[in-house]
């Protein structure tokens, strides 16, 4: 089939499709993951930054590409994550801008607007590293203009993109050694890949395997002989500046006044006080991604034009000393005993894998009508054999089981009493690897609080609590356990117990939709979120759970 033309609708199935595609290889990308280090996680950034633009798409389908591709950029704008979810977002906000006029493109358009990509990106990258997704990007967009000269069928240049970005990402290695010494391929090259085999598959109409056919899969990862992790290649003290600092800067007009605000000037400021610098703005923020000694800096720098919003402080040589330590990424089995496990509790194979992917050791299938027991629990310490396990139960039912599985275990146990998933994930997040147990402890339990949990579950008979009448299948939506609402409308029980958690003081809204929530459902509770809450960050998880249609967390 010949495609000569590109339309709004034909760009967001690519850019859906590019996102799944993405998503449904992002550990392989993470596996890969080298550089920079240890800067985060590879395909976890690029697939919740995606996730983010295609999440946004979604709202907007229309014929006019132009209006599509700028709801992309705005979506990968305020989801980007780490240096290659930045990048990324560049990439698409520079081929947006290219094409925001028009209502349809033909093929030389399109090679215009990924060299337009390309050419944003590479500004916004304070001192650009080729061997990365940047020089994928960039030979492929060389070969689109190449190719568009002539060719008029869209389906054969974007073939050709994705061959040469292909064989582009094989030559990184020979650009960056430390690619090389290690044997793996760039891992921000490798999810532009997966990307743009994404946007190929929607114009050929054709499925994706899992795995892209000429890339190694994770089992074959494993089987490499580098059985230790890319990290192990690099020393903790070769990292210059030990801290990746991450923020963004909501816009002030008085604070504007007095310092005029310059995307050019700031990054230049930044520049001097650390590398891996990415600064990206629009008209209502800046958001910044960098290395450096000084993060109370940067953050000093960033607060002369507005409030500071979603800030993240990682000291890289400790996750470094730690996944050296460890040796876990590429091998299932570590010499003796690993210095930590973390065993969590769930129902439904979407929290499952968040838990994982933020670092849980070992996750326990229980919740609410399935609680674990003793024995259960016992046998989870035991499996992640380490020396010092920590215990999120998640569910104030399965308290009392984990603190008697602490009680007789042999390794050193701590239950940290998390009452809700947004509980055990916001204490996860604050677990420092290289502090001592009593350290985690008390920092794990602080965290519980920092949260607001909400869920929205169905009535199983007529009863009156706390005032709120209840009809037997009616839609609850409960605050960290108190029932506060009551509606036969989902939407509408959702609306009213989100309004009553958020407030002036809150940042992020996490919502993970359950098996029965439908998408449309989810999309609207998320416009209504962003329409009457636009301070807020929201992040949207399929969660799978059974029993809760939404679990909302707000901090």
């Amino acid at each position: 089939m010949s495609i000569t033309s590109l339309d709004g609708k034909r760009f967001a199935e690519m850019v859906i499709q590019g996102a799944n595609h993405l998503s449904q290889n992002a550990k392989m990308v993470d596996a890969l993951n080298v550089f920079p280090v240890p800067d985060g996680d590879t395909g976890t950034n690029m697939n919740l930054s995606m996730t983010s633009g295609a999440k946004e798409v979604k709202m907007n389908v229309q014929d006019h590409i132009g209006k599509v591709a700028a709801s992309l950029s705005k979506g990968l704008l305020m989801g980007a994550r780490g240096n290659s979810g930045v990048i990324l977002s560049q990439l698409f906000r520079g081929f947006s801008k290219a094409i925001e006029q028009k209502a349809s493109i033909n093929s030389r358009e399109l090679a215009k607007a990924f060299d337009a990509g390309v050419k944003t990106a590479y500004k916004a990258v304070m001192k650009p590293v080729e061997g990365t997704i940047l020089t994928v990007a960039k030979d492929a967009a060389n070969k689109a203009l190449q190719i568009s000269e002539t060719e008029t069928d869209i389906v054969k240049l974007m073939e050709e993109v994705v061959k040469e970005a292909k064989a582009s990402l094989q030559r990184t290695p020979e650009l960056l050694p430390v690619l090389k010494e290690v044997g793996v391929v760039d891992s921000g090259g490798q999810g532009l890949v997966l990307v743009y085999e994404g946007f190929l598959s929607v114009l050929k109409g054709e499925e994706l395997p899992q795995f892209p056919l000429d890339t190694p899969s994770m089992e074959e990862l494993v089987k490499a002989e580098h059985h230790k992790s890319v990290q192990s290649f690099m020393n903790t003290e070769d990292i210059t500046f030990g801290y990746c600092t991450e923020f963004m800067v909501k816009f002030e007009s008085e604070k504007l006044k007095q310092h005029p605000f310059s995307e050019e000037d700031f990054r230049q400021q930044l520049s001097e006080i650390g590398d891996s610098l990415l600064v990206i703005s629009d008209e209502e923020i800046v958001k910044v991604h960098v290395h450096t000694e000084q993060p109370g800096e940067a953050l000093t720098y960033g607060q002369r034009y507005g409030s500071l919003i979603n800030i993240k402080i990682e000291n890289m040589r400790e996750q470094h000393s730690s996944i050296v330590a460890n040796e876990q990424p590429y091998s299932t089995k570590s010499k003796g005993k690993a210095k930590y496990g973390i065993v969590t509790v769930s129902m439904g194979e979407g929290i499952r894998n968040l838990f994982k992917s933020i670092g849980a050791t070992a996750v326990i299938e229980g919740g609410q009508t399935m609680n674990p027991s003793t024995e259960d629990i016992l046998k989870a310490i035991n499996d992640v054999h380490a020396e010092k396990v920590i215990i999120l139960p998640n569910n104030k039912n399965i308290i009392l089981a984990a603190q008697q599985a602490a009680e007789v275990a042999e390794q050193k146990v701590v239950v940290v009493p998390s009452k809700t998933v947004p509980q055990g994930m916001a204490a996860l997040l604050v677990f420092n690897p290289n502090a001592s147990l009593e350290e985690n402890e008390t920092a794990m339990n602080e965290a519980l609080s920092y949260v607001k949990t909400g869920q929205v579950t169905f009535a199983v008979r007529d009863t009156v609590i706390d005032g709120v009448n209840i009809n037997k299948d009616d839609h609850m939506g409960i605050l960290d356990g108190k029932i506060i609402t009551s509606n036969r409308d989902r939407l509408e029980t959702a609306k009213q117990l989100l309004a009553e958690m958020i407030d002036e003081e809150n940042e992020i809204v996490t919502i993970l939709y359950g098996q029965d929530a439908p998408q449309e459902e989810v999309d609207e509770i998320v416009e209504y979120v962003e329409e009457q809450f636009d301070h807020v960050e929201v992040e949207v998880h399929e969660g799978k759970q059974p029993l809760y249609s939404y679990i909302f967390s707000v901090e």
